[in-house]
């Protein structure tokens, strides 16, 4: 049950943008991220959400790594293809911009695709792949980020936690959606662990001597200092087929590099040589699907609706109660918060107010009554 307090999606909405502003994000350019935050929490995926307005963007306006204009450079534009230069501005700005094109493109010739380079945290993946769903297309996108990943049989952090992302329209209320790292957990899972005073479940976290590692705070900055890496999805080593994940992790990596001409791997640490904050520069890519070009958008949201209620019809394992299929916890997690608001714990509350007070906002928070 849940025990924190709630702040209405409202105050927090216009909370955020009244911050992004002080720091010099346009309002509109506020709005969407603070939107695409949001958008993280009504999913229950609380890893990139508002626990993560101060130490991703916040704070990497302070150090000079975010910078609060997003200026986008088109560096081609075809009829089915864009590529942008975000200029190591707002991630989230320059993928919804990118995001628009390519269903614009797509209602016209059927599918388009995209990459930006030079580019900064975008937030959660599924807020992009979503915008096509909700005009009847299926969406795809991935990022590369900070290394965290090893390779299979390695113990260096080489790849980001590259996330690869599907949403497909359904005849349902809510899209397949399918977003998740190609680590065996993300660092913001870890962020979030370390937040809430957890531990890391074992065997997700290798030392570069190759020893598990737990203690989500040591773990933070092992990653930086290149200590210690995330094992890819699957697992260590082979046995669990971790390769899996480690390919996969690869191809989000060349995808997001290679086709807008970007960088990748250890120049996206975030620190220079000499162990000074930079720019990130992170690569995204995106395709955007019609389905009226094939079979049709109404065939296409059955058949996938159809599939979907056959997998959770089918036979569970003893003493489950339930099958899911992708993007269904998120919709439930919606149907819970939705008039309840975003439940923040006590990390979270002390950073809402040091903002608030730091630029005397007009806000009183409704833990703060308590």
């Amino acid at each position: 049950m849940e025990t924190r307090p709630y702040v209405s999606w409202q105050m927090m909405n216009d909370f955020m943008i009244d911050v992004f502003k002080k720091y010099g994000v346009p309002e509109k350019d506020a709005a969407v991220c603070a939107d695409v935050l949001l958008e993280s929490d009504r999913r229950g995926i609380e890893s990139h959400g508002c626990n993560r307005f101060k130490p991703i963007y916040i704070d990497r306006f302070e150090k000079g790594t975010l910078l609060p204009h997003t200026d986008i450079e088109i560096l081609k534009d075809t009829p089915t293809t864009v590529v942008m230069d975000a200029h190591d501005g707002m991630g989230m700005v320059a993928a919804h911009a990118m995001m628009e094109k390519l269903i614009g493109k797509a209602k016209i010739y059927g599918m388009a695709g995209g990459a930006i380079r030079n580019s900064t945290h975008y937030g959660i993946a599924g807020y992009w792949t979503g915008m096509a769903a909700k005009e009847g297309m299926i969406g795809i996108t991935g990022t590369n980020a900070r290394p965290s990943i090893a390779p299979t049989f390695g113990v260096e952090n080489m790849m980001g936690t590259n996330p690869l992302t599907f949403s497909l329209p359904t005849d349902e209320e809510f899209p397949f959606c399918l977003d998740c790292a190609t680590s065996i957990v993300q660092r913001g899972k870890i962020e979030y662990y370390a937040r809430s005073g957890k531990d890391t479940p074992a065997g997700m976290v290798i030392t570069d001597e190759g020893k598990t590692m737990t203690d989500s705070e040591e773990i933070l900055k092992a990653l930086v200092s290149g200590k210690a890496a995330l094992a890819p999805l699957g697992g260590v080593g082979d046995e669990m087929a971790g390769y899996k994940g480690y390919g996969y992790a690869a191809v989000v990596e060349i995808l997001s590099a290679a086709l807008a001409g970007g960088s990748f791997m250890k120049a996206l640490t975030g620190i220079d040589e000499n162990g000074n904050p930079q720019m990130y520069h992170l690569g995204h890519f995106f395709f955007v699907i019609n389905p009226e070009f094939f079979m049709g958008e109404d065939t296409f949201r059955k058949t996938a609706g159809e599939i979907c209620r056959a997998l959770r019809a089918s036979k569970k394992a003893p003493g489950e109660e339930r099958i899911y299929t992708a993007g269904e916890k998120e919709y439930l997690a919606w149907l819970e918060r939705k008039d309840k608001g975003v439940p923040v714990g006590e990390a979270v509350q002390k950073e809402l107010i040091s903002l608030r007070d730091k630029f005397s906002l007009p806000y009183v928070f409704p833990f703060e009554k308590q």
